[in-house]
């Protein structure tokens, strides 16, 4: 099981403002930030949900190539309301809303490139 993944952004408070918007309707937050000063090495936020940061983005040089990062939902409207305000936050389509029947039936997600090119997903399984 993992417990927690991050990436690493070029500019971090974008990338924070991105993350706090695009992660709000499935449940997510901003619940860490710690200063280079505190981590001995770089700027860091960590974002979760029921008080555990399970994502988290660095000050750095993006990795490259882009990652993909899926974020489960609950439901199909949580999908469509990731990707709506991903894409207000200033997130790139890179796949509207929708089944993906060919991963499996039920599969429903949502893909927008964050502001580095990451691409982050919201997917829901079953109805």
């Amino acid at each position: 099981m993992i417990d927690h993944t991050g990436v690493l952004v070029s500019d971090f408070e974008k990338s924070k403002r991105f993350y706090q918007q695009a992660l709000a309707p499935i449940g997510y937050a901003m619940l860490s930030e710690f200063p280079a000063a505190v981590t001995g090495h770089t700027d860091v936020a960590g974002f979760g949900s029921d008080g555990a940061s399970d994502f988290w983005i660095s000050r750095g040089t993006p990795n490259n190539p882009p990652v993909h990062i899926a974020f489960r939902a609950a439901d199909r409207a949580m999908v469509d309301a990731f990707y709506h305000a991903a894409i207000g936050a200033g997130g790139r389509d890179n796949g509207a809303p929708g089944l993906r029947p060919h991963y499996h039936p039920g599969y429903y997600g949502a893909f927008v490139l964050d502001p580095d090119g990451h691409n982050i997903e919201a997917v829901c399984h079953g109805e």
